[in-house]
């Protein structure tokens, strides 16, 4: 009992240092997060509320607003970017139906929080993020909590990472106005792809798109508003 009240203090203690609320109150937070935004809309995954449970997000977010970090909206992480909101992280993982075994490919790592949930639920995730400051920042937080098999590239998500190909799950975490082919054509065979898809400026649909041996099937779920697939240029 010593022992574990010396690890709280001591958790406390970096918390404070950081700027960062006590574990504690954090934890607080995440409970009623996950009662009050996703098990009261309809999401029932057990590991996806496990993982939701399991991942500190206000690790992902700037230090001045990690009292924020729960709060049932998205947030700004720098670079004219932002963290989805809880309720969305958590629509589109249940919606990507991610197994044990599956590979998985994000595209737009933003601060890492996404790619944290995949890589509790996944053997391996490879995410790509455009903007170097963000991959940085992202790669550095998921060593810190000890995600080693999440692998992030900086680059153009576009193109995909062929080299890793197939994947048995592809989601992109910005909103293009068409999905990339290359994505598509990197999704296995059983495969399925999930994508928040329309113009700027107006409401996007996330899309699932699921690679049959016959082909494809699309559908279009929810209206979302996210930050637009941005390309190299």
């Amino acid at each position: 009992m010593k022992g574990w009240l010396l690890c709280l203090i001591a958790l406390a203690a970096t918390a404070c240092a950081q700027g960062l609320p006590a574990p504690s109150a954090q934890e607080g937070r995440r409970t009623a997060m996950l009662d009050e935004q996703l098990r009261a809309r309809g999401v029932t995954d057990a590991r996806v509320l496990a993982a939701m449970a399991a991942v500190p997000r206000e690790r992902f977010v700037p230090e001045d607003i990690a009292l924020r970090a729960y709060d049932d909206n998205a947030l700004p992480i720098g670079q004219g970017q932002t963290i989805s909101q809880p309720y969305v992280v958590a629509y589109m993982t249940e919606a990507l139906g991610v197994l044990a075994h599956h590979r998985v490919l994000e595209i737009g790592t933003g601060s890492g929080y996404q790619a944290a949930i995949l890589g509790e639920l996944a053997r391996e995730v490879y995410t790509i993020e455009i903007i170097p400051e963000l991959a940085a920042s992202a790669e550095f937080t998921l060593r810190q909590l000890g995600y080693a098999h999440v692998h992030v590239r900086t680059g153009d998500g576009y193109a995909g990472w062929p080299e890793q190909a197939p994947f048995d799950r592809v989601i992109v975490t910005a909103a293009p106005e068409q999905i990339p082919q290359p994505l598509i054509d990197q999704l296995a065979v059983g495969g399925r792809l999930v994508a928040p898809v329309g113009r700027q400026g107006e409401a996007q649909d996330i899309t699932i798109v699921d690679r049959t041996p016959d082909g494809l099937v699309q559908r279009r779920t929810l209206q979302v508003w996210f930050v637009p697939f941005t390309r190299a240029r």
